[in-house]
């Protein structure tokens, strides 16, 4: 794509737009060859493809969002980890968001998924019936931990009432595509998978502890061939990461809050614009 400069953005968009409200406005995607452009949380993607909302096994969540989009390469990893889910023991995929149809900002609960390569898949099994568009949009995910972790001396593990083996298989497959660069997951999620590993330990370095991701976890893909601009994260640290950094993230000090020396006021908060977006992503934007 050339370069784009403001003169090239019509006159009812402005470079100083809100990214979000113009993305999120977007109900198709962008007519032109599939590329994820710029980062994972700055960024947009031309050409995508939308999951379809039932597949074999397989179901999207959420339809009113219209966030099951992605790179094509995207598209087929999860295609692919529903195909497998079976013979993990698992149902199939309740698939959570993607991106919108050409990525970009989200208008509510994510910070990243704007290049169509991310994507939440819930940690609640998939039932044996097609779920309504009405209990798509209501029915609440399970946590899988004990309790809250915002607590001092919580324990930040998982419920083994809840927890099984099937879900750790299929969190393993799908850290075992090659495609894959993260996996995000709670801290207690992750000492589960440390635990439940007892061969080849090497996927484990890809599955990264984080806030929230107890419901569901988050898979990241690389910058597929021919995204020219796009920008991969730095590769996960040597080692299967169930050490010391596993430890501290199940301490108190990342969940319990410190008391704050004097209040302060919260800071406003500043909206992405369009023009903090790679330039090419503009051309996203109005492709017709």
């Amino acid at each position: 794509m050339a370069r784009e400069t403001a003169s090239a953005i019509p006159a009812n968009v402005s470079p100083s737009a809100v990214a979000k409200d113009l993305f999120g406005a977007m109900r198709s995607p962008a007519p032109l060859a599939a590329r994820s452009i710029g980062s994972y949380a700055k960024g947009c993607v031309a050409g995508a493809t939308a999951l379809a909302v039932d597949g074999p096994s397989w179901q999207v969540m959420r339809l009113s969002r219209n966030r099951n989009w992605g790179h094509p390469e995207l598209i087929d990893m999860l295609q692919r980890l529903a195909a497998d889910a079976p013979s993990l023991g698992w149902n199939g995929l309740l698939v959570g968001d993607l991106a919108q149809p050409r990525g970009g900002p989200m208008t509510s609960g994510h910070a990243s998924h704007q290049i169509g390569l991310d994507a939440d898949i819930w940690l609640t099994p998939m039932p044996d019936r097609t779920l309504t568009r009405d209990e798509r949009e209501s029915m609440s995910a399970v946590s899988m931990l004990k309790g809250p972790s915002n607590l001092k001396d919580a324990d930040r593990g998982v419920d083994p009432s809840k927890w099984s083996d099937a879900r750790a298989r299929l969190i393993r497959r799908a850290a075992q595509d090659p495609r894959v660069a993260r996996i995000f997951a709670h801290p207690g999620i992750k000492q589960a998978l440390c635990r439940f590993e007892t061969g080849d330990r090497s996927w484990l370095r890809k599955v990264r502890p984080w806030w929230g991701h107890h419901y569901h976890f988050h898979v990241r893909i690389a910058c597929p061939a021919g995204s020219v601009g796009c920008k991969d994260q730095n590769p996960p640290p040597p080692g299967d990461g169930c050490g010391k950094e596993l430890a501290w993230w199940l301490s108190d000090e990342p969940w319990v809050p410190k008391k704050p020396a004097k209040p302060s006021k919260p800071a406003k908060k500043k909206h992405m614009t369009l023009a903090a977006l790679p330039d090419a992503c503009t051309q996203v934007l109005v492709a017709r």
